[in-house]
């Protein structure tokens, strides 16, 4: 199983575009959305080409693909609009040989990884807008960055996993980041 993930559009139709296109072009049997997907928030700028109505649009054209859970940013009446379930705090997909736990990042984080998952395990959150491949504990902790609003000069970015590889790509396809999980 393919999957694509993607964090903190907030709201950009210019960004939920790209998005879909590099999900449509990966070819991904899901796009796991970890929040934040149509209010920019009050510590962030008006993203580019602001327009969750568009956002909406775009995502629920996709709805039986996505896997979502909820971001600080998001709230109920979002749920209202979006055509699949967002106020989920996490979510579990099994894999093959492991779990993968995707969660925001504001409640679980690289500073506070949930005690049920084990060694070989996956974690994986945005929130922070920074991509992060790292092993902790046995636990892989992953983040694809942000697509709409990066920090600390990273470019905008999702992540893939196929098979037994995380990668964080840029919107031209470029591998950014990998990690191999073994």
């Amino acid at each position: 199983m393919k999957l694509m993930f993607a964090s903190d559009i907030h709201g950009s139709a210019y960004w939920a575009k790209k998005v879909l296109e590099r999900f449509e072009e990966e070819q991904a049997d899901y796009l796991v959305l970890l929040g934040d997907l149509l209010y920019h928030g009050p510590r962030n700028p008006l993203p580019q080409d602001y327009n969750p109505q568009v956002v909406i649009k775009l995502l629920n054209s996709i709805k039986h693909q996505i896997i979502a859970i909820r971001g600080n940013c998001d709230s109920e009446v979002d749920e209202m609009v979006l055509e699949f379930p967002i106020t989920a705090d996490y979510n579990i997909i099994p894999l093959k040989n492991r779990k993968l736990m995707a969660s925001h990042g504001h409640l679980y984080n690289d500073q506070q990884i949930p005690s049920s998952l084990i060694e070989g395990d996956i974690f994986i959150f945005g929130h922070i807008h920074v991509p992060i491949l790292k092993q902790q504990d046995g636990v892989y902790i992953l983040n694809p960055g942000s697509t709409t609003l990066p920090k600390e000069n990273h470019p905008n970015s999702y992540g893939i996993l196929n098979h037994d590889q995380f990668k964080v790509k840029t919107f031209d396809g470029k591998v950014y980041k990998e990690i191999a999980l073994k």
